[in-house]
């Protein structure tokens, strides 16, 4: 193996298309493991467009990411909730809710909570 790898989200190893054409989970992996960018389109949220794939009540996924473009509102179950917007580094632990918020796609690179996000249920 090389010292040096070069990949592009532009050509992801993986892309999962979200439900309702609301955005895509690009995936591209690496020796330490997959990291993902996800385009979340105006009016996602995920308990509309994730939820049917994951099959659980909330998001149990957790997240340690950055956040490119665009704002997206997290509520955890518990009610505890905040917002996230462009040049933000997020973690979100599992259990929560989420959507954009605005007109603009919010986009996100993820370092540990894309691996099996929005896969469909037995995938």
């Amino acid at each position: 193996m090389t010292g040096i790898v070069k990949k592009s989200f532009d050509a992801a190893d993986e892309t999962r298309p979200f439900e309702d054409g609301k955005g895509r989970l690009d995936l591209v992996t690496g020796e330490r493991g997959a990291v993902g960018r996800a385009v979340f389109e105006p009016g996602w949220q995920w308990s509309k467009h994730i939820k049917p794939l994951a099959g659980t009540d909330s998001c149990e996924a957790s997240h340690v990411g950055y956040v490119v473009s665009g704002r997206m509102k997290v509520v955890m179950d518990d009610g505890d909730s905040t917002e996230f917007g462009a040049g933000d580094y997020m973690e979100v632990k599992p259990g929560h809710d989420a959507w954009v918020i605005g007109d603009e796609p919010c986009v996100a690179v993820d370092w540990t909570g894309f691996v099996d996000y929005a896969r469909p249920t037995g995938s």
